[in-house]
């Protein structure tokens, strides 16, 4: 087997289709078991269990223990990120503009639309992104892959823009 890794990781296509051959049965296995534990979709798990067991091996280092074994366990952490994030998704729904006011983390005061235009205004290119996409109900992970950065950049982003609705709460005629 580790032979085989290491001719897959060169390049050899025969290679990599003989161990993915190898590996599609246990994937399957491990999708289909974590689909019926979790009434996540199959194939959107199998599909990430693949994603997982391919970037894997690109990292794999076949001198350390059994890299099959390897590549199985980042396949199943990342159906169970999946998994996690699926759940977390669909405990909160997508919040629309005007309900702003609902974001516990924003503020506890009442935040109208023309305060949200306002705070927007004053916002970078990036942070306009990232309250347009925390006001679609995504992730910080999620923004973070559509802004480009980090999940902590998109906590900074956060920050700031937090910063700025309290500021203009603060400045807001009574």
């Amino acid at each position: 087997m580790k032979r085989l890794i290491r001719l897959a990781q060169s390049g050899d296509k025969r290679a990599k289709e003989e161990l993915l051959a190898r590996l599609r049965a246990k994937l399957s296995g491990m999708a289909r078991y974590y689909a019926r534990c979790s009434n996540e979709d199959y194939d959107d798990l199998l599909g990430e269990a693949w994603l997982a067991a391919l970037e894997a091996l690109e990292v794999t280092d076949v001198t350390i223990g059994q890299p099959e074994q390897y590549l199985l366990k980042r396949a199943r952490w990342r159906i169970l990120d999946h998994i996690k994030w699926a759940k977390r998704r669909g405990q909160a729904e997508p919040l629309e503009s005007d309900d702003i006011a609902q974001v516990e983390d924003m503020s506890p005061q009442v935040v109208d639309t023309a305060l949200v235009d306002d705070v927007d205004k004053q916002l970078s290119a990036t942070q306009q992104v990232v309250l347009r996409e925390l006001l679609k109900g995504q992730t910080w992970r999620e923004i973070a892959q559509v802004v480009g950065c980090s999940s902590a950049n998109v906590a900074y982003h956060v920050r700031q823009i937090r910063r700025q609705c309290h500021g203009l709460l603060d400045h807001a005629p009574a």
